[in-house]
């Protein structure tokens, strides 16, 4: 039988509930358990792929496509689970799901309520996600207090009392703020969102507190006390400067032996061998290398959140240290590429709109011309092909119909304003109309044999997650290529690029997937891997040359 923990916050968002929930999830693992984690989110938006960056951050895309908040991806990094449409659901879809069945009758002309119709939906929902696990852990979303969390933590309180302590387990993360001018460290926060909590009908077995310094042993009696909770399940959550220490940090504190003992789980110890091989490989690099990621969201690192650990985990697999020097592209536009001259690599990411893509473009030139190892993901490969067509190829006036309505060359494009009727026929046949909706989720690739990407991989065929809507135009294949461009990777049925590379550069890769949605710090991602190898061979040469 599943045993469920499910992750409640207080005070302030932001304090790790995701990083948290996935450091223990990935203890327990390590001692055996099989788990899995579902994100309950608050806001009434469906999922998070229409949501804007600025606003939520990365959206993290699943195997089966599903558009996911990124803490999903802390999931998987954290934990070795393939998560899917089932590990996230907010209070949008909750809703979604229920006027559903309302409207085809499913009620009986009964009224609908949030108690019982909607809380009985989300404990459906928890139950679909946690599948044959034997734990799952629930994060819910939001503080404890906020008015938009109240029936996910309603049903919670429910899924407690019906299952028992047997299998039921609540742990809280909460505040513990350090008053300077005072010299104190200040529990009330912490009681009073305890205490709300409470109020509701749910008592925390385990308290994870955020702090900047250890709990003093006082004051970890005085919260015991206020909150009902033994002294030695609470537990500090310090602030690190490394989110993959975290494991070891809360594994240190026994917090997987409470759990275990909580739930009546008799486990083997657990081994972190592979969390404290990520640490030090982190902490002691035989070298750095720094790499511009040249996108329009530069002020917001959690837009990139996934590309930013990818490069991390290539930099542990290489003992490097990856300096990620974010460029926003629309200053390219302004200042020229002297903003690019002392970088060892160069990375457009994915992306949409108009704004900054001249900015982008110019940045996949100056890798061509200068020798710079170069990756581009999604829109990356999108403007690496526009720069191609129009200064290697001579296509001048070559764009995308995503930023211009009629380019003179459309060497980007929607299939359909490209693709044959007959080409069309399967995607329409598979119900999917790729013209005006996204390709997402995992989908297999098929590399060309004798091309990097195929040496990379070492593979045939491989399955990376996508996320877009453009294409590379086919009926461009042969004068891009003509003029040197390498087709490296196709889609499974033959018909769309996957993949380009230049032969005659250093290293010049860009695909239309999202490798960074697979890459994990244990195990790394050999295109990012390969990257960060290409740019410390950069960075040597360029020290070596004679000034």
């Amino acid at each position: 039988m599943t045993r469920f923990i499910f992750i409640t916050g207080g005070v302030v968002s932001s304090l790790g509930k995701g990083i948290a929930a996935a450091s223990l999830g990935s203890i327990l693992q390590a001692r055996g358990l099989s788990v899995t984690m579902v994100k309950l989110d608050p806001y009434i938006n469906v999922d998070p792929g229409t949501m804007s960056p600025f606003q939520h951050g990365e959206v993290f895309v699943t195997d089966d496509g599903a558009e996911t908040d990124l803490d999903l991806g802390h999931y998987e990094r954290f934990v070795r689970m393939r998560a899917s449409q089932d590990n996230n659901y907010t209070t949008g879809r909750i809703y979604e799901n229920v006027i559903r069945k309302e409207r085809r009758g499913d009620y009986l002309g009964g009224t609908v309520q949030v108690i019982p119709h909607i809380t009985d939906e989300i404990k459906s929902c928890i139950q679909r996600g946690a599948g044959n696990a034997d734990i799952a852990l629930i994060e819910i979303g939001g503080t404890v207090g906020d008015i938009e969390s109240l029936p996910f933590l309603e049903a919670i309180r429910q899924m407690g009392t019906e299952l028992g302590h047997e299998r039921c387990l609540f742990i809280h993360l909460t505040l513990l703020p350090w008053i300077g001018a005072a010299g104190e460290m200040k529990t009330k926060p912490t009681q009073h969102s305890v205490k709300e909590l409470r109020s509701i009908g749910i008592q925390p077995d385990i308290l994870v507190c955020r702090a900047t310094m250890a709990i003093p042993a006082e004051e970890r009696r005085k919260i015991a006390l206020f909150t009902n909770v033994e002294p030695r399940a609470v537990i500090s959550a310090l602030d690190v400067d490394n989110i993959y220490k975290v494991p070891a940090m809360l594994h240190d504190q026994s917090l997987d032996s409470i759990v275990a003992e909580k739930l009546d789980l008799e486990l083997p110890p657990a081994t972190l061998n592979d969390w404290d091989h990520v640490v030090e490989a982190m902490e002691s690099p035989h070298g750095e290398v720094t790499v511009a990621m040249v996108g329009k969201y530069v002020d917001l690192a959690d837009a990139y959140m996934s590309l930013n650990e990818a490069l991390r985990h290539a930099g542990i697999q290489h003992r490097q240290t990856v300096n990620i020097r974010y460029v926003d592209s629309e200053a390219i536009e302004r200042e020229g590429t002297s903003l690019l001259n002392d970088v060892d690599a160069v990375l457009v990411p994915g992306g949409f709109g108009e704004r900054g893509i001249e900015g982008k473009i110019a940045a996949a030139g100056y890798a061509r011309r200068e020798g710079v190892p170069f990756l581009g993901i999604c829109l990356g490969l999108q403007v690496a092909v526009i720069e191609f067509a129009r200064n290697v190829a001579g296509l001048d006036g070559a764009h995308s119909t995503e930023f211009i309505t009629h380019p003179r060359h459309p060497v980007i494009a929607l299939i359909t304003e490209w693709m044959n009727a007959e080409g069309l026929k399967e995607y329409r046949d598979a119900d999917s109309d790729l013209g005006g909706t996204m390709r997402l989720g995992a989908q297999p690739s098929e590399l060309v044999r004798g091309t990097r990407f195929h040496r990379i991989y070492g593979k045939d065929v491989i399955r990376e997650r996508h996320r877009h809507r453009y294409e590379f135009n086919n009926g461009y294949e042969r004068p891009l290529t003509d003029a040197g461009l390498v087709i490296a990777g196709w889609s499974g049925d033959g018909h769309l690029a996957e993949a380009v590379e230049l032969p005659d550069h250093p290293w010049f890769l860009a695909c239309q997937f999202h490798p960074e949605f697979t890459s994990t710090p244990r195990d790394g991602h050999p295109l990012f891997g390969d990257f960060i190898e290409a740019a410390a061979a950069h960075r040597k040469a360029h020290e070596e040359r004679p000034s």
